[in-house]
């Protein structure tokens, strides 16, 4: 007799079951939507670090006074800082000089013109504020010659301005992100009034330079090369003791100047004029200024760091955040160094400043400063900014004025 064959059975299911399918279904789309999302964030977040950019308008110019002389603008934190600017401008004139503010209300920032600006002028209403002051080298008044530096990506055009008498002391002005060497030329008087030889430089992808093969920033990595030569070429002139003058990013190029120069028996001191001195430090500020979760954060330092990440921002190798960090290699420090900062810098923390001063006291002297902002020290206090580069210079043995 056969078996009675059981019917197959199948459990009916939960009535709660489809509805957790569709959420489970749809928690899984958002959070592989948001891993996205985050990961686009990190990438373009990496890609704006490596990347030049041209000048960027960040106030709005509002009213111009030719009877007065005087221009208002938008009111931002750096328009109302007191002391000189300058002003970058689309339309009669493309760059202004500006002097002390006259008003600072609700409805704007009005500054004194140091530039002439006639009646009929026309100037765009997005204008760009800027500590250079100094536009060009013709503005200082002093004597100078241009110079191609031989460097690995081609000859990187430098402005040389001669001691007033036979010096063997020379200062090498590197400039920052984003900017040229126009940014330097405020601490050229200053040097030549100590009797040292000012070499403003340019470096690979900064706009006047050669363009290195990628086109795009290395942080320093490798920027630092074109500054060798630099210092080669100095040699060759008759330099013997040779000054490091980096401003911002240019701070981080001097720093691995310093670390890697095959010249280094000749460097004889570094000034630091709101230097990046640890990347990471930065990277962390400005993340905290756009909102952005730490995963982007942390992802974007990944990118910029890994040889895959390089395939992604197109910058051609990964960028050794732990190599540019100068905190982490203080020990290689071996020549004395001036550090200038503003504790309210606005871009770059002076955290890492304060923290190589604190790893080295042996050879690192730092002057804080409030209020000053980002690389505009020299314009903010110009009297107290020259007074600590002379007064260092001078305790190291470096002057020849004398």
């Amino acid at each position: 007799m056969n078996a009675p064959r059981r019917a197959a059975r199948r459990r009916a299911p939960h009535p709660a079951a489809a509805p957790a399918r569709v959420v489970l279904t749809a928690l899984t789309a958002a959070l592989g939507f948001s891993a996205t999302a985050l990961a686009a964030v990190s990438l373009r977040m990496a890609r704006t670090v490596v990347t030049p950019a041209g000048r960027v308008p960040d106030v709005q110019l509002l009213a111009l006074d030719a009877a007065a002389q005087t221009v208002t603008l938008g009111r931002t934190d750096d328009t109302v800082l007191p002391g000189r600017y300058g002003l970058f401008t689309t339309g009669t004139l493309d760059y202004l000089r500006l002097g002390s503010v006259v008003k600072d209300d609700d409805a704007g920032v009005t500054r004194k013109l140091l530039t002439h600006v006639p009646a009929d002028a026309q100037l765009a209403p997005a204008a760009a504020f800027s500590g250079w002051y100094y536009d060009k080298p013709d503005d200082l008044q002093l004597p100078y010659r241009t110079a191609l530096i031989g460097t690995p990506v081609g000859p990187c055009p430098a402005w040389e301005f001669p001691a007033a008498v036979d010096s063997d002391v020379w200062v090498i002005q590197i400039h920052g992100r984003g900017t040229t060497r126009s940014e330097t030329l405020r601490a050229v008087p200053v040097f030549h009034d100590l009797g040292i030889t000012s070499l403003v430089v340019s470096y690979r992808n900064d706009g006047e330079a050669p363009r290195s093969r990628t086109g795009t920033y290395a942080l320093g990595a490798t920027e630092w090369r074109d500054v060798d030569a630099a210092i080669g070429y100095a040699r060759r002139q008759g330099a013997r003791r040779i000054l490091l003058m980096g401003w911002s990013m240019g701070g981080a190029i001097a720093l691995q100047t310093e670390f890697s120069s095959p010249h280094r028996d000749v460097i004889a001191g570094l000034v630091l004029e709101s230097p990046v001195a640890d990347w990471r430090t930065v990277l962390r500020y400005q993340g905290g200024l756009m909102r952005l979760p730490a995963p982007v954060l942390g992802f974007a330092q990944q990118i910029l760091d890994s040889d895959w990440g390089a395939v992604l921002t197109g910058s051609g190798s990964a960028i050794p955040l732990d190599r540019l960090d100068a905190v982490a290699r203080a020990a290689e420090l071996r020549h004395p160094v001036l550090l200038l900062h503003s504790d309210d810098d606005g871009f770059v923390p002076s955290d890492a400043s304060h923290a190589l001063a604190a790893a080295r006291p042996d050879l690192v002297r730092m002057e804080t400063f409030a209020v000053a902002r980002h690389t505009k020290l020299w314009n903010y206090d110009e009297e107290r900014w020259t007074r600590a580069i002379q007064d260092w210079v001078r305790a190291q043995g470096f002057a020849t004025d004398r």
